[in-house]
């Protein structure tokens, strides 16, 4: 059959991905891209240390992002992104900014990571003060708390898992539950479910209906964030960094909405 009348390909615009070696959530992230965009992934080189402090400072060393970035230049990408949430910020913020800097010296091109594109996603909400979700150990997390504050976000709750591997395995009931110990009645502006191997895409819309502050996961602020740069926006239903405003409880005694939009497992994703 003569298909010479398709004219080809649509053009595309590229987004150059950099995942630590055991990222898993490769379509996840595909969910926030519309349709005129593709993503180019490249993984680090494995190394044999589980989820730790040390394995985030292993995956993020300017050399190997440096050699990450040049992979990704035979496909143009127009930006690089760094989706690793802790390997983003075991340096703090300076460190963080470091790794933008080494990104775009290997690759002369735009680049940003996960924690970076969280505190702009903070900055767009105005959230100051916040609740925090992570699968990770106490001293990885602790970490995480002392990059927020040193960007001037307060953490008012938490709620950690304490795993060392096979995090994107976590079923979307645990992340739930996770949420709803870390907010509590802490007058939180936002909540932030961290690491980029922690599924989060059908959760957030029940979680912000629920919750009625604005959710924010690490694979969608990286997400967010790149595609902001292209001057395009994320899709994602019901998604207040992405979709515009949600309303807010006038105090903490009031009681979780209810309906909005379909639980978790009616959707697709579901573990």
């Amino acid at each position: 059959m003569d298909v010479s009348f398709l004219g080809g390909p649509r053009p595309q615009r590229g987004i150059g991905v950099v995942a630590p070696f055991d990222f898993a959530l490769d379509r996840e992230l595909w969910r926030w891209v519309p349709g005129d965009v593709s993503l180019h992934l490249t993984r680090t080189p494995f190394v044999p240390v589980e989820v730790s402090l040390d394995l985030a400072r292993l995956v993020s060393e300017h050399e190997t992002l440096g050699d990450a970035v040049r992979a990704l230049n035979a496909v143009a990408p127009e930006v690089v992104a760094y989706a690793c949430t802790s390997g983003s910020f075991v340096g703090g913020v300076a460190g963080e900014r470091a790794m933008c800097e080494a990104m775009t010296r290997a690759g002369e091109v735009a680049s940003l990571t996960t924690s970076g594109a969280l505190l702009e996603a903070l900055t767009e909400l105005a959230a100051h003060r916040i609740a925090l979700v992570t699968p990770y150990t106490v001293s990885v997390t602790q970490s995480l708390e002392e990059y927020l504050a040193e960007a001037g976000v307060h953490v008012t709750g938490r709620a950690f898992m304490g795993l060392t591997r096979h995090i994107w395995k976590v079923p979307y009931r645990d992340v739930v539950d996770m949420a709803r110990r870390a907010v509590r009645c802490e007058g939180a502006d936002a909540l932030f479910i961290s690491c980029t191997n922690l599924p989060t895409y059908d959760v957030i819309p029940q979680l912000e209906a629920e919750l009625r502050i604005p959710v924010i996961s690490a694979n969608q602020v990286t997400m967010w964030a790149a595609l902001r740069h292209l001057g395009t926006r994320a899709v994602g239903p019901y998604q207040r960094l992405i979709r515009g405003h949600l309303p807010r409880p006038s105090d903490c005694g009031g009681q979780p909405a209810r309906g909005g939009p379909v639980l978790p497992e009616e959707q697709e994703g579901w573990a």
